[in-house]
């Protein structure tokens, strides 16, 4: 996706009288953001949902009553709803393989224009890798040491992107907010990693956290291009959508600031649906989850983005 394309990437539509602290909607039903995560709390399932218009502008103020809820094709009862922002725990996983050589500067630049947008109470570590991949900085609330660490970033070696997602996974436990995002920068062709696609796959789906990604892909055919960079962008995608996040694409390098500014917007604003599900087997299996929405007259079509299911639990 190029920048032209979403141009608007800083526009969010609200519904006049409708933001969702001023909706009316009982105090029961509005708790406030504990996290834009998945997560199983006793039954409790939450799921974070970002709408979008045919613009690709971010729709806030909508309510409980236009949200559909579905877990294996069964509508559930939405019992609680948030739109409010909450602290963010991030983990940056930054490519510095040799495939990157000219695209590693403004991607860096990417990552400095994401970290602005982050709030007091947010948090950040860093995961950087080429041969291997290695946790350059633990959660930290001072962005300046994520900074300092990416200005010794030197492109070489091979990809081995997907061990960066795993240790970017495995650092996310010690996350201190409950809404967790890993935000991966790569062209991701992976190339060297020990752990494979599906691997990967599996841990994402049971991860209490939304990934996304700026890919870092060439405009021109892919001609010369290896078959893991070829096959980058549907990784990435891959890998993302399963979580509720999206990957965004950047043709040309000086497109990412804007990719990292949209992403961090996305985070910004979205819905929680809370609900507590029909099937109380506790069997350990992967619910799947849908979301629908109403429609509001006279407004363009709109489109939500939501983690895809989780893993109930088990005995």
């Amino acid at each position: 996706m190029q920048f032209k394309n979403w141009v608007s990437y800083g526009v969010c539509v609200l519904f006049s009288g409708s933001a969702v602290a001023q909706s009316g909607i009982k105090p029961q039903d509005t708790q406030p953001a504990t996290g834009f995560n998945l997560r199983v709390d006793t039954t409790l399932v939450q799921i974070p949902v970002a709408v979008t218009d045919s613009l690709n502008r971010f729709v806030l103020g909508l309510q409980k009553e236009d949200f559909h809820l579905f877990e294996d094709t069964v509508e559930q009862t939405v019992a609680h709803f948030s739109g409010e922002d909450a602290p963010l725990s991030v983990g940056l996983v930054f490519d510095e393989s040799g495939s990157m050589d000219y695209k590693l500067r403004t991607s860096q630049a990417a990552v400095v224009q994401f970290l602005k947008t982050l709030n007091a109470d947010d948090e950040a570590f860093l995961v950087e890798f080429s041969d291997t991949a290695k946790l350059s900085v633990e959660f930290t609330a001072r962005t300046g040491e994520i900074q300092d660490a990416l200005k010794n970033a030197k492109p070489g070696g091979l990809t081995a992107m997907l061990d960066g997602i795993n240790l970017a996974l495995h650092e996310m436990k010690k996350a201190k907010n409950s809404r967790k995002a890993i935000v991966i920068v790569s062209d991701g062709g992976d190339n060297h990693s020990q752990y494979t696609a599906s691997q990967i796959e599996s841990l994402v789906r049971e991860a209490d956290v939304q990934i996304y990604a700026m890919g870092v892909f060439e405009p021109s055919l892919p001609i010369g291009l290896s078959a893991e960079e070829v096959s980058g962008p549907k990784l990435l995608s891959e890998i993302s959508t399963q979580t509720g996040g999206r990957a965004f694409s950047a043709a040309l390098t000086s497109d990412l600031p804007s990719v990292a500014a949209r992403i961090a917007v996305e985070l910004r604003n979205q819905y929680v649906l809370g609900y507590y599900p029909k099937n109380q087997t506790r069997d350990g299996k992967y619910r799947h989850v849908e979301v629908k929405l109403a429609q509001p007259k006279g407004v363009s079509a709109l489109k939500a983005h939501w983690r895809l299911g989780y893993y109930a639990p088990s005995q």
